[in-house]
């Protein structure tokens, strides 16, 4: 039942992107309006993915590197369908929504029944790191994924093709407030998880650093992630700055999540 409810929440993710293109390419809210809904059925699907997958095991399914996609997925989904409460910002779902299918279908790639537990894992810190981590990871996707529609609607504006899509774009700055809000939580968790994750390192491994692969993306995506929020609450970036390091940040981000498990020898290839 639980990998049905992941398969179910992996096609009806695709489904909402198609929506979301659509609604682009036709230039009609109602067309967005309907992705956002279907995107949202989506999000319960894989919410009822994790519950019947912990009442079958009785542990979380973020240890995996396919589980912690899925739930990268999850948490992203969750942020960006939070927003559609406080902003108008639907068509965003046209880049969070074939991100979120892309990621669904690479994590549906090795995600089979549950995952036996490592020695190493056993203990309540690793739920708590994978989760501040994953979930800190998710907001600063959504805030490259805001940078990208701003930085596509400011290049419509100035190439003056913007007025055919006026109805439907967002405002600028309720893209640039999602950037920013999504920096400003995002950055306090990805800490906290990095915190927490090397307390337990310390517990399992005796040291608090090791020098691995994934400990060394994930302090350079930090470090990126610092110096953009940085530049934005004490120098005063927005708009234009925030939105393009915002989005090369995402490419560090990928490479600390995914890349690094993928072709680096690492004590993280159980995540």
């Amino acid at each position: 039942m639980d990998i049905l409810s992941f398969k179910a929440a992996l096609v009806i993710y695709f489904i909402s992107a198609l929506l979301y293109l659509t609604s682009l390419y036709a230039r009609r809210v109602l067309v967005a309006k309907m992705a956002t809904w279907v995107f949202a059925v989506a999000f319960i699907n894989h919410t009822i993915f994790f519950m019947f997958r912990y009442a079958q095991t009785g542990q979380l399914p973020i240890i995996s590197l396919h589980e912690t996609l899925s739930f990268f997925v999850w948490a992203m989904s969750g942020v960006y369908l939070a927003f559609q409460l406080k902003t108008k910002t639907r068509v965003l779902g046209a880049i969070v929504s074939p991100l979120a299918s892309l990621i669904m279908i690479l994590a549906s790639a090795g995600l089979g029944g549950p995952v036996s537990i490592p020695e190493a894992l056993r203990g309540s810190l690793v739920p708590v790191h994978v989760m501040l981590s994953v979930i800190g990871e998710a907001l600063f996707a959504i805030a490259s994924c805001a940078g990208a529609m701003y930085l596509l609607q400011e290049r419509l504006i100035k190439s003056k093709k913007v007025s055919s899509f006026r109805k439907i774009l967002p405002s600028l700055t309720d893209l640039d407030r999602i950037n920013h809000i999504s920096l400003l939580w995002g950055f306090p968790l990805l800490t906290l998880g990095i915190l927490v994750g090397s307390m337990w390192a310390r517990t399992v491994w005796g040291s608090l650093w090791q020098w691995d692969p994934k400990q060394v993306w994930t302090l350079v995506a930090w470090i990126f992630y610092a110096l953009i929020l940085h530049q934005r609450l004490a120098i005063g970036w927005k708009g234009h700055k925030a939105a393009l390091f915002s989005l090369l940040a995402l490419g560090i981000l990928l490479a600390s999540l995914l890349a690094v498990n993928l072709f680096f020898i690492t004590a993280h290839n159980f995540i």
